[in-house]
């Protein structure tokens, strides 16, 4: 999934940029490349420049963003990995790319909001472009100081190449780090547009986001700070009373094709499929089992959801199919195992028989005749199907590794969690505060329609939800380094406690199950020996400390600015750095 290796912090300065076209940007692929500087003259290739950074920039983070969100986080079984088992070092491939992809989403945001203001646009579509360049840099530095901590500020990549400096960088606090994406963010909000057009950035998206950094700053110097919480609040509520950005009425909707259209998807990478390579979505073939689609570019059936994950959805892998009772609605859109039809994927076949996928050839020529995950079970989201379901829905074709799903990034009802979680720490721990609870039993009663309303919270009682409602959305590892800034032994202790290991014999009780109905935990297998299902729980627990929550920079990026070794400074980022945009 590599594109090109950029310097941490020198790309995009005299960079050719290949653009989306402007008109539809979600449904068709690239047919123009612009070269920075010489364009921007007008509102379509001011919007034509900003479609670009909603996908290809991020592209070679795709498997940083769920293997640090998801694998290290507990969430998810990747066999031998380092994310696994906290072996994380600074040679780490994906790591690299990951930070590679951050600095050049930071590098391209600077460089096309710097064109745009100085084109010739009219000044409505100049404001929209540029807030949407600065709401996107944010995305990146929030991403960098949630994984990496102190990082370097890079506010301006012309300067830096100019004064020969930009490999020269000092690490700034994380604390100021935070405060700088507050700024931005503060500043997009005043360029932005209060609605855009279907799936495009606007104001509400801007103030979505900053809630979220508020509630993650609110910490960053070992103790919770009120003004920071009662902030996120604040942008929650405001998020909460646009009357466009509402949860939909169906948890699924949000990870289908159909999600592309959601506008609870208020800030989500919108892949294309088209003829230049990392446009698009490529997740799929790392998430996926084998067969799913036609393209022979899909390898992820040995990884699946944790059994600490099924633990948290209340899910028993080695209870009986036909008794179990998944009341969450959440799971299936999740995770699929044993007894699940997923009907959105595979519609032509009348929905993804994940049973009769592993062993039944007339369903699946691929069919394996085994099962593979040592958990029991294979992701859902991040799935769009096979290559008919592309079609139907968005009436382009899927390719080798390459869809247009979009990948959320923030949602709302991760905001309506922001205002919980910042609300019950306010009140200290628990609260009762009408609206917190409301937008707290929001997100709850849709997963669970039948439960009842709760009159309190507790911050327990988030930290649950979010990790339920956010599953394998590439964000919970930033869940427990929020929580490390301020309480660093509880987020050790659940790390150490989770459940990170896998079953033994599953594949001879599924194929059991699969020829004779009968759900029995002892079976022969192939060679006609009795086999128990059991939780292997011989694996020695990870060896996470108070350091676990900073991860290291790769090497390449020590190298190039030997600086990121050494402590990070304190800088005042409001008297050292502006945006000057007209409003």
């Amino acid at each position: 999934m590599k594109i090109k290796s950029f310097k941490y912090i020198a790309a995009a300065a005299v960079l050719g940029f290949g653009m989306t076209s402007c008109e539809k940007f979600l449904d068709r692929p690239t047919e123009d490349s612009y070269v920075a500087g010489s364009y921007y003259k007008t509102d379509a290739e001011c919007i034509a420049a900003v479609d670009y950074l909603y996908n290809s920039p991020w592209y070679d983070f795709q498997r940083g963003f769920f293997k640090v969100g998801e694998v290290l986080s507990g969430n998810y079984y990747w066999g031998s990995s380092p994310y696994l088992n906290f072996s994380l070092n600074a040679n780490d491939e994906d790591l690299r790319n990951m930070s590679y992809s951050l600095w050049a989403v930071n590098a391209h945001s600077n460089v096309v909001r710097k064109y745009i203001e100085g084109g010739g646009a009219s000044q409505a579509v100049k404001n929209q472009t540029m807030g949407e360049c600065l709401l996107w840099k944010a995305v990146a530095y929030f991403y960098l100081v949630r994984t990496f901590g102190d990082v370097p500020i890079v506010h301006d990549n012309a300067t830096m190449l100019e004064a020969g400096d930009y490999n020269d960088q000092p690490k700034v606090q994380k604390a100021d780090v935070y405060e700088y994406i507050v700024m931005t963010l503060e500043e997009a909000i005043n360029l932005l547009p209060e609605n855009c057009a279907e799936g495009r950035l606007d104001k509400t998206c801007a103030k979505g986001l900053l809630a979220k950094v508020y509630l993650q700053k609110a910490g960053v110097t070992g103790s919770l700070n009120n003004d920071d919480l009662t902030q996120a609040v604040k942008y929650a509520k405001e998020v909460e009373a646009d009357s466009k950005r509402k949860l939909e009425q169906e948890y699924a909707t949000c990870f289908k094709l159909e999600g592309n259209k959601s506008m609870e998807n208020m800030i989500a990478w919108r892949w294309v499929v088209s003829s230049q390579w990392t446009s698009q979505n490529t997740l799929q073939s790392d998430l996926g089992m084998t067969g799913i689609d036609e393209f022979g570019d899909v390898w992820g059936e040995w990884a699946g959801p944790s059994v600490d994950l099924q633990d948290a959805f209340n899910f028993n892998m080695l209870e009986d199919p036909s008794k179990r009772i998944s009341a969450d609605t959440r799971r299936k859109a999740t995770f699929m195992t044993v007894g699940d039809v997923i009907p959105y994927l595979w519609r032509d076949k009348g929905g993804f028989d994940y049973m009769r996928f592993e062993f039944d050839k007339d369903y699946n020529e691929a069919a394996w005749g085994e099962h593979r995950c040592a958990t029991g079970a294979n992701c859902v989201k991040h799935m769009y199907g096979n290559n008919n379901d592309h079609l139907t829905v968005l009436g382009t074709p899927a390719s080798r590794m390459a869809s247009s799903l979009c990948t959320p990034i923030l949602r709302v009802a991760d905001v309506y969690l922001v205002h919980a979680e910042a609300q019950a720490l306010i009140d200290g721990g628990q609260t009762s505060d009408t609206l917190a609870v409301g937008a707290f039993n929001a997100v709850h009663k849709r997963a669970l329609p039948g439960a009842a309303a709760k009159k309190s919270i507790t911050f327990d009682d988030v930290w649950k939800e979010r990790r339920l409602e956010l599953a394998l959305e590439g964000d919970r590892w930033y869940d427990f380094v929020r929580l490390s800034y301020y309480n660093k032994q509880k987020a050790i202790d659940e790390l150490k406690s989770q459940r990170r290991n896998t079953y033994w014999n599953l594949p001879a009780m599924f194929k059991t199950y699969y020829q004779t109905g009968q759900w029995q935990l002892e079976n022969a297998d192939d060679n006609g020996e009795l086999q128990t299902a059991m939780y292997d729980d011989q694996t020695p627990v990870p060896n996470i400390t108070e350091n676990s929550f900073t991860i290291p920079f790769p090497m390449e990026d020590l190298t190039f600015n030997p600086h990121l070794s050494e402590e990070a400074i304190h800088v005042d980022v409001r008297e050292k750095y502006s945006y000057s945009a007209k409003k």
